[in-house]
């Protein structure tokens, strides 16, 4: 059976060095976001763009599991539900998903993300301690049951199901998706 390996985690935790691992040991498809953005867009955060993109690495996620295939999908995914539904899709396409959290300190992420901007500033985009501040308050850390990949719950409230939320999150997977 194929897996899906999510990284979960901040800017700065180390999801891109800990997937590129994942992607060796396990011979995965690695997809990771940030560095298709400026290849794309010539912008690595242009406005808009990164859920369309996402859509689309994840439905072509989804189809490598189909083939046979291990898959990294280094996104971050800080909320419950977007890792619950990217659960529940992989499930549906019969494979397993592995969540893999890597958590960071404060101290750290800000020295990670600082040397980074010095070192290959064309390669990300500015992070002020503002916006890692407010990204950390949005944050939801996995518990323990998530991490031990106990069984989906539904959807939140208003959607009939995770197929229906993921393809609003993630737009470009809208119709695109031949699932139950």
């Amino acid at each position: 059976m194929t897996t899906l390996f999510l990284t979960v985690g901040l800017p700065g935790a180390g999801k891109t060095t800990r997937a590129r691992q994942l992607a060796e040991e396990h011979n995965a498809l690695r997809l990771t976001p940030d560095e298709w953005m400026l290849p794309l867009f010539g912008d690595p955060q242009p406005a808009g763009k990164r859920d369309v993109l996402e859509g689309r690495l994840l439905w072509l996620g989804l189809e490598a599991l189909k083939l046979g295939t291990n898959v990294v999908l280094d996104f971050g995914c800080w909320s419950r539900d977007e890792r619950s539904a990217i659960r529940w899709l992989v499930t549906a396409a019969g494979a397993t998903c592995q969540l893999v959290y890597v958590a960071v300190d404060q101290e750290t992420q800000r020295a990670r993300i600082a040397h980074r901007q010095s070192t290959t500033p064309e390669q990300t985009f500015v992070m002020r301690e503002t916006d890692l501040l407010h990204w950390r308050a949005l944050f939801e850390e996995p518990d323990v049951a998530e991490l031990d990949d106990h069984e989906v719950g539904g959807p939140p409230p208003g959607w009939s199901g995770w197929l229906e939320w993921a393809a609003h999150r993630w737009p470009s997977l809208a119709g695109h998706l031949p699932l139950p």
